[in-house]
């Protein structure tokens, strides 16, 4: 069942020299088909059958026919370490340069222009800030940035020193965890395509645990959402803030991407039925569909701010058009975000409220708000759309002082 590569000379249609090109066949039994690739290189008939075809080459062909063998052991190694063989992997690994399979910066860039063609741009940048990190890492050690890491130079002990470096430059413990995570992918990764040993994987227990992290609880008291909802804005830019925010925080914690690509066709009766798209991305199946309840609220601020055109294909709010590249969708998103943001924060700095607030906090206030006021974790693991309750929990940032002590009250209260 191995695959098997033979080099010939396509003489289908000559080059204007009168010379042909050359090609590899690359036959797999296991898929009962062949594929044909080009040699780079084209000869004459005569030439191919004095260079190739004869058993022992003239010494002045020899240097062509080392050249042709080079490539075709090339082809016969690419295919051996392709197992179960697939021509997509096989192709990849036929056009890289000798030593890329064993570079942990090779399969970095191959995760990264993946997650591109899919459009994740968020995680295609996730990867290269963690790349970007562990090369300065590795610059600080040695002095220079290098042009290969080997799998092998990975070791728990490596991970450990990172983690101080990084933990001793003011970097978070979570952004140490978001940034390992995305090197152990890209382990696993080239684990699954055979190009690394098992026995190199250095994540576990008993070798290098990525640290988890203390989830920072993002989430305002019902008395600072009170004051936050009384107070007056000062500019239409946070009055605009002010509404999207609460319009976020209302509709079961909606975040602003989910937002801005909502369309009327989501709207049914009085909610609006959406799936998310961090969700679709992620997932190919089970995939929850949010429905949020419309309170008056909630519609007045897509009548204040909604799209005139409301036909069924138009998004609500005019922050995305029909014409907008996908491309465009992320950077005209966050740029959306960044100025809500902006502009809460100088709601809530002029209220004496958390000057850190963001978008980000309606989410965990819709969490934190529902539960304490009576909603059970599943209530709101079904209102996120998440598929771990694990997830939902992340979310919640406990009792206020006053519930917790009317809980230990009422413990040997009877009645």
């Amino acid at each position: 069942m191995e695959t098997t590569v033979s080099i010939l000379l396509d003489t289908r249609r000559s080059k204007s020299d009168e010379t042909y090109p050359i090609k590899l066949r690359v036959y797999s039994p296991l898929l009962q088909k062949a594929k044909i690739y080009s040699a780079g290189v084209s000869m004459t008939k005569q030439q191919f059958e004095s260079v190739w075809l004869t058993e022992r080459p003239r010494k002045i062909h020899q240097d062509d026919r080392d050249f042709l063998d080079e490539i075709r052991i090339n082809a016969v190694n690419a295919a051996k370490n392709t197992d179960p063989f697939s021509f997509e992997v096989f192709e990849k690994k036929l056009r890289r340069r000798k030593g890329d399979g064993k570079n942990v910066i090779y399969h970095y860039k191959q995760r990264i222009k993946h997650y591109l063609e899919l459009e994740q741009h968020s995680t295609a940048d996730s990867y290269r800030l963690s790349l970007q990190s562990i090369l300065k890492y590795i610059e600080s050690q040695k002095g220079s940035i290098p042009n290969q890491v080997s799998f092998n130079s990975v070791t728990p002990t490596f991970l450990q020193k990172y983690e101080f470096y990084m933990v001793k430059s003011g970097k978070s413990e979570t952004t140490v965890g978001i940034y390992l995570r995305n090197l152990r992918a890209v382990f696993n990764h080239a684990i699954r395509e055979g190009e690394v040993s098992e026995d190199l994987y250095p994540f576990g227990k008993r070798k290098y645990e990525i640290p988890q992290g203390r989830a920072v609880k993002k989430a305002l008291s019902k008395n600072q959402i009170k004051a936050l909802w009384h107070a007056k804005p000062l500019t239409p830019q946070q009055q605009k803030a002010k509404d999207f925010w609460f319009f976020s925080f209302i509709c079961n914690g909606i975040n602003m991407k989910d937002i801005c690509l909502l369309k009327y066709e989501n709207l049914k009766g009085d909610t609006i039925e959406f799936k998310r798209a961090k969700t679709r991305q992620t997932s190919k199946k089970n995939i929850t569909t949010i429905v949020i309840h419309l309170t008056d609220y909630a519609k007045s601020v897509i009548e204040k701010y909604g799209n005139e055109n409301r036909e069924a294909d138009q998004y609500i709010f005019p922050i995305l058009t029909e014409s907008t590249p996908p491309i465009e969708v992320r950077p005209i998103v966050i740029n959306f975000t960044r100025i809500i943001n902006l502009h809460i924060k100088l709601l809530a700095k002029a209220n004496n409220l958390p000057e850190e607030i963001s978008t980000y906090w309606a989410r965990h206030s819709f969490a934190t708000l529902a539960i304490q006021g009576g909603a059970n974790m599943e209530f709101v693991k079904e209102a996120f759309g998440h598929q771990n309750i694990t997830t939902t929990q992340n979310y919640f940032a406990g009792f206020e002082d006053e519930a917790k002590k009317s809980i230990v009250e009422n413990l040997l209260n009877f009645k």
